[in-house]
């Protein structure tokens, strides 16, 4: 009985280790299979990433280039874009924070004409409300396109020494003071800086303020050219010129007192 109770036992035993042997082959299949699979599905999560972001920046202004030249006839001159604005009326506001956002988001799309415009229509005021509306829009779609797409995608598509210039500037300790001059710093690239952050270590509430502080004096001075070019003021649009010169040249030589004033703003807004 003992023997037959042994070798029974010994039979389970030997049942159960062929079921184990048998249960890790095909866990280290399932475990090959799950990678095989991740790889493919991050290839493609990449190429839809690229797609989109190609879509956005590429296909578009060029579909709107080739496909709609009469929509875009119609803004040749400023005084063709106060013209088309005027023929919208109240929904002309939408009009330009849409402009305002997808020159942001198109970054190869010039918006100051615009601004001259907005100037010209509603208003010193008004038309620095619309515009600040639409770089906050503007710079938090980027920003978070950004994010979601990744880093590699950003890379491929802007570049990677490109990208990796700005994104190393803005994981640096003077990343809040870099942000500010590359915007209030006429001639700087802008608008790509914002998905640079958007893949960078540097979180959305600083960027959006300091970039939108540093945009605002660019865009009051458009905006008020263009309020005074509606009132014929050619003397005060002279003067503003030359104040944006010498706020340019103040910049340069106090950038210093600038960045300390910055690292305690920043340290207010971070948290």
């Amino acid at each position: 009985m003992d023997k037959e109770l042994f070798k029974d036992n010994a039979h389970r035993a030997k049942d159960e280790f062929d079921e184990l042997k048998e249960s890790a082959h095909r866990t280290k299949d399932e475990v090959k299979a799950n990678i095989k699979r991740a790889k493919k599905l991050k290839v493609v999560l990449s190429i839809l990433k690229l797609t989109i972001l190609a879509g956005i920046v590429i296909a578009i202004p060029l579909y709107v280039y080739f496909f709609q030249k009469d929509f875009l006839n119609q803004f040749k001159s400023f005084d063709d874009i106060i013209a088309v604005l005027k023929m919208y009326k109240t929904q002309s506001i939408f009009i330009y924070i849409g402009v305002q956002i997808i020159q942001i988001v198109i970054s190869v799309i010039p918006g100051q004409a615009f601004q001259f415009a907005a100037g010209y229509l509603y208003g010193f005021l008004p038309g620095l409300l619309y515009s600040i509306i639409g770089a906050t829009l503007g710079t938090l779609i980027s920003f978070y396109l950004a994010k979601l797409l990744g880093k590699d995608a950003i890379h491929l598509f802007f570049g990677e020494d490109k990208m990796t210039y700005f994104i190393d500037r803005l994981n640096s300790k003077k990343a809040y003071t870099i942000v500010f001059l590359i915007y209030l710093i006429p001639g700087l690239p802008k608008d790509i800086v914002s998905y640079a952050a958007g893949v960078s270590e540097m979180k959305c509430k600083p960027f959006l303020i300091l970039s939108l502080i540093g945009r605002i004096p660019g865009m009051a001075g458009s905006l008020l050219i263009g309020s005074l070019y509606m009132k014929q003021h050619y003397i005060g649009m002279g003067i503003i010129a030359v104040l944006a010169v010498v706020a340019f040249i103040i910049c340069i030589i106090f950038r210093k007192r600038i960045s300390k004033y910055l690292d305690k703003f920043y340290e207010k807004i971070v948290d």
